[in-house]
């Protein structure tokens, strides 16, 4: 499994009532879990910045990354940022071996 962060801007509609807003994470939420079952959560925040949540998530590939991000903006984000994240012991193993004499 690969892992990913997602950003989110949500539209202003989405953010004038917030209870409303729950209601449309669950949903959210719910049809991620329908439509991409291999994904793992490891973690859901909001942000106080340029975007208004964050998602750390686990899935098979970028196909499903894309799902991910396309599910949102169905739910009513005006961005989704998608990223690759690499384990840091990963990108160190990477570097020594592009350099293997250092």
């Amino acid at each position: 499994m690969k892992t990913f962060i997602l950003l989110t801007k949500l539209s202003n509609e989405l953010t004038e009532n917030i209870q409303t807003r729950i209601l449309q994470a669950q949903s959210w939420m719910q049809e991620v879990k329908k439509q991409c079952p291999d994904v793992k959560f490891i973690g859901h925040y909001a942000l106080l910045g340029q975007y208004d949540f964050i998602d750390i998530y686990e899935a098979p590939d970028e196909m499903v990354a894309a799902k991910v991000s396309l599910i949102s903006r169905e739910f009513g984000a005006v961005e989704a940022q998608s990223l690759t994240a690499i384990p840091y012991k990963d990108y160190t193993e990477l570097i020594k071996s592009m350099y293997p004499n250092s």
